[in-house]
């Protein structure tokens, strides 16, 4: 993961919105690390995601099952990739 004492999550409207941002940040010297997580160039840690992220792994409208499957679709990837991560729980129940 990462070892920052202080972070920054931004929840962007949509992917285009996420993508620019995330480009942004890492451009200039930053590194991904995963989960949506990055460090830019002056060590300052970021979280870019897409609004919907949260309810697709915590909403109690949503199976345990389902949440599950959404977290373990999201471990892996550097960026989010939302539409993966619903698809994911979707297909869990």
């Amino acid at each position: 993961m990462h070892d920052a004492a202080a972070s920054i999550c931004v929840e962007l409207e949509g992917q285009a919105a996420a993508d620019r941002l995330w480009e942004a940040l890492l451009a200039p010297g930053g590194e991904a690390i995963r989960c949506g997580w990055l460090k830019d160039r002056w060590g300052v840690h970021w979280q870019v995601i897409r609004k919907g992220l949260h309810a697709a792994l915590f909403s109690p409208e949503r199976f345990e099952v389902a949440r599950k499957a959404a977290y373990e679709a999201m471990l892996p990837m550097t960026r989010i990739d939302l539409a993966a991560i619903e698809a994911a729980a979707d297909a869990a129940g």
